[in-house]
């Protein structure tokens, strides 16, 4: 059988014998078995089933779906996440379980204030034009350390030395346009964060393609740590 380009791209991510199966399955049996409920290239479906895998998880009542036995066999034979969540790399935010969602469900992407750069658009171009992901979440958090630093590089007119420093100058774009007139102005910034890394990537020009002609939604969100809900901006 030919091994088209794409297909060894996909051949060339999973490795081992998921590349054997990559490379000889067809794209049906690539794309593996969709999540309860899921429906491939539903952006409203898939918001739904976040918004209620959150529910569960601010109540105590997760039901961590999708960790069986079965479930990972199933998905050795390839992936079909509902969605992408690009969130904080904080560990008090992990995507699986604030959303309540198992194995294959998310494909989610973490760096320090969702800071975007080559590699996590990479990322996210793959999930949407190689996995046909229908809807990308941008998740702030309150409290996050990352924007928190971009305010007092703000304040003090200093950046951070090294790596960090370079990670706290994404951010204070957006806190230096951020009015600093209300109650919480680090949770403003943060707020404000999201919803402009939102705005950028729907005007990307590689994934804006997806958003202007339906097949790619793109939403900014925002979760509390004391209520462990999260807010859609």
């Amino acid at each position: 059988m030919a091994i088209t380009r794409r297909g060894a791209f996909k051949a060339s991510l999973l490795g081992g014998v998921g590349a054997a199966v990559a490379t000889t399955l067809p794209s049906s049996a690539w794309a593996g078995a969709a999540p309860v409920g899921a429906v491939t290239g539903d952006a409203k479906k898939a918001l739904r089933l976040l918004k209620e895998g959150n529910r569960r998880w601010h109540r105590h009542v997760s039901r961590h779906p999708h960790e069986s036995r079965a479930r990972r066999a199933q998905l050795v034979e390839g992936q079909d996440p509902f969605a992408v969540v690009l969130g904080c790399a904080d560990s008090r935010v992990p995507p699986e379980l604030v959303f309540d969602r198992g194995l294959g469900d998310l494909f989610t992407i973490r760096s320090a204030g969702q800071v975007l750069d080559g590699s996590v658009l990479g990322s996210l171009t793959y999930a949407v034009e190689h996995l046909h992901t229908p809807l990308i979440v941008v998740m702030g958090h309150q409290s996050c350390g990352a924007v928190d630093a971009a305010v007092e590089a703000h304040r003090t007119g200093e950046l951070p030395h090294g790596h960090v420093g370079g990670l706290v100058a994404e951010i204070l774009e957006v806190v230096e346009s951020t009015p600093d007139d209300g109650d919480d102005f680090l949770d403003d910034c943060v707020r404000a964060n999201a919803r402009h890394i939102a705005e950028r990537l729907s005007g990307d020009d590689e994934l804006g393609e997806f958003v202007s002609d339906g097949r790619l939604e793109v939403v900014a969100a925002r979760y509390d740590l004391e209520s462990s809900r999260v807010t859609w901006l």
